[in-house]
């Protein structure tokens, strides 16, 4: 079966909670299993610096969904849990951020999907909780730890584990 590589973010709410819900949501509804989980981390906001910090994870999932059928199951949960990506301030505040990673090897370049997801290697808050659910992971033939080398995790921090 394909897996997926989702991130997870948010800077609104209790967005812990949220992730977990929405992990619910995502297996529920695109048929699922959980296969990772990453820990939580607390991480400065990226490209609108001028607001909260931001909480981020990632998971891998086991899928029968096509690429572009998952994405549009994550944008619906993502509009359940609060987001209007149409009304939204791009990278500004948001309840809950559903990025799909990479899907197996696949290569999708289109106006709706592309993938990998084309930030993926300019981001610390992606790749420092990927590294944790795949410590060897290698997407499109690069390193996920050689690209964290080139990238500062400066106040990046883990957050404790939730009892």
């Amino acid at each position: 079966m394909p897996r997926a590589l989702i991130a997870l973010g948010g800077n609104v709410g209790d967005v812990r909670a949220t992730f977990d819900k929405a992990i619910a949501n995502i297996c529920g509804m695109s048929q699922a299993e959980l296969i990772a989980r990453s820990p939580d981390y607390a991480t400065p906001p990226w490209g609108d610096e001028q607001q909260d910090r931001f909480v981020n994870a990632c998971i891998e999932i086991e899928c029968r969904l096509d690429p572009l059928s998952l994405l549009q199951v994550l944008h619906k949960i993502e509009k359940r849990f609060g987001r209007d990506r149409a009304s939204e301030r791009r990278w500004g505040p948001r309840t809950l951020d559903l990025d799909l990673i990479a899907y197996d090897d696949a290569v999708i370049n289109r106006p709706d999907l592309t993938l990998p997801h084309p930030r993926l290697f300019e981001r610390a808050f992606v790749l420092v909780p990927l590294l944790d659910i795949a410590p060897d992971g290698v997407i499109a033939g690069r390193s996920l730890k050689d690209a964290l080398a080139e990238l500062s995790t400066a106040g990046i921090e883990r957050l404790p584990d939730r009892g």
